[in-house]
């Protein structure tokens, strides 16, 4: 059986900052985050605009392009909207469509990209600069509070679970495979 060629991904080559193993939970959430958020930049690097914006599973509109979207506007959703409570428009979406981050891929990938780093930044510089773990935002969806501890392990696992489909689109382009 013919195997397609593997080779690692810029990923492997551990060009991320190391999540540190002796730290308050505070710098381990913050660094976990940013860990998973180093990765999808990875997986993403080097590509060219039909690359990033590839739809390598058929059926699917994901791609590395509409993830960087859909990440982009997840960030300022929790961060900078519900978080920080400031009075931003969203991001990649609509009532009429919801899912034009994934769907819509008109824009330069690589302007996605900027603005998605952008948006990691927004994020981090609120979460660092919030007084404790037990800050609070608000759901504007529910009402509900909700603790920066807890938007710090959801972000995470948002991240986590893309970072799934961006290994197999970053194979499906070009073979490349990583951690």
């Amino acid at each position: 059986m013919d195997r397609i060629p593997r080779h690692l991904s810029p990923t492997a080559a551990g060009e991320r900052a190391a999540i540190p193993r002796l730290a308050d939970e505070r710098e381990t959430l913050l660094s976990t985050l940013d860990w998973h958020r180093q990765t999808f930049g990875l997986k993403c690097a080097g590509l060219e605009q039909k690359e990033l914006s590839a739809r390598a599973v058929p059926a699917s509109t994901v791609s590395l392009h509409g993830l960087a979207r859909h990440l982009a506007g997840v960030e300022r959703w929790w961060f900078r909207i519900q978080f920080g409570g400031a009075d931003l428009p969203l991001l990649y979406y609509t009532d009429d469509d919801p899912d034009q981050d994934f769907d819509s891929l008109d824009g330069d990938a690589e302007e996605a990209l900027a603005v998605w780093r952008a948006e990691c930044a927004h994020a981090r510089a609120i979460a660092v600069a919030a007084e404790s773990l037990e800050a609070r935002g608000t759901s504007k969806i529910t009402g509900e509070p909700f603790t920066l501890r807890w938007l710090l392990l959801d972000m995470t696992t948002e991240y986590a679970r893309h970072l799934g489909h961006a290994d197999l689109l970053r194979e499906a382009i070009d073979g490349s495979v990583g951690r």
